[in-house]
């Protein structure tokens, strides 16, 4: 008899034992962390990378060729070119690999690398006056920027492989509204002449006749006056 109250005894801390373990499963099951999934954003093709990058190399160059007007002093235009060329890398990279053909394409980026740490250096040496560093950071910057146009063309960029200058004035523009102001010009110069009506000849003749019979009057005149002057003369010496 004693045997039988034990396994009663035992029965229920069993039962609660086997409710604990599945709870605990199922707790588990429950608080298992979700997995995120991101969008991977679209790679894009060479020729897409290509119009992009030289964008972003054609922004560069204007900026940099346009460093000697907007700072002064050597430390101050070397430090904002090497900050240009910092950020060009960081947006250059940001495209990603070209999706179809990379060939040539790291040795693209590993130049900008480059050049940006060789203005880095020119920044540096010119900021502490070290006129020896200076000149050879100045020329492993020359002969970086050469490597990266190098590699910028061999890639098939365009602008990416240019000399930084300062953007110039569209010339067409400016010819064409010189053309335009000279036609003005010349329209307002040069008025429109009126011929003048020339007399045909028979007037002119008959102006001349006209003109002769006065005369003819006037002789006319002049000679009566002298025969009766004449004849008063004669009048007077006569007899009686």
């Amino acid at each position: 008899m004693g045997t039988p109250k034990r396994l009663l005894a035992i029965l229920p801390l069993v039962a609660l034992a086997i409710a604990g373990c599945g709870g605990g499963s199922s707790g588990d099951s429950t608080a298992a962390a979700p997995v995120e999934t991101t969008e991977a954003t679209a790679a894009l093709s060479k020729e897409e990378l290509i119009a992009q990058g030289d964008a972003i190399c054609a922004e560069v160059n204007a900026a940099v060729g346009t460093v000697g007007s907007t700072s002064s002093g050597a430390s101050g235009q070397a430090t904002q070119v090497a900050d240009l060329y910092s950020g060009m890398v960081d947006r250059l990279k940001s495209l990603g690999a070209p999706s179809d053909d990379s060939t040539g394409y790291p040795e693209f980026i590993a130049a900008a690398e480059q050049l940006a740490q060789a203005e880095s250096n020119v920044g540096l040496a010119a900021g502490r006056g070290e006129e020896e560093a200076l000149a050879s950071a100045e020329a492993e910057a020359s002969s970086s920027l050469a490597s990266f146009q190098s590699a910028a063309n061999a890639y098939g960029f365009e602008r990416c492989g240019e000399a930084p200058s300062a953007p110039t004035p569209s010339a067409p523009t400016e010819e064409a509204g010189g053309e335009e102001s000279a036609e003005g010009a010349e329209e307002e110069v040069a008025p429109e002449v009126e011929e003048e009506v020339v007399p045909e000849t028979g007037g002119g003749v008959a102006e001349e006749e006209g003109t002769g019979g006065g005369a003819g009057v006037g002789g006319g005149t002049g000679g009566g006056t002298e025969e009766s002057s004449g004849g008063g003369s004669s009048g007077g010496i006569g007899p009686g």
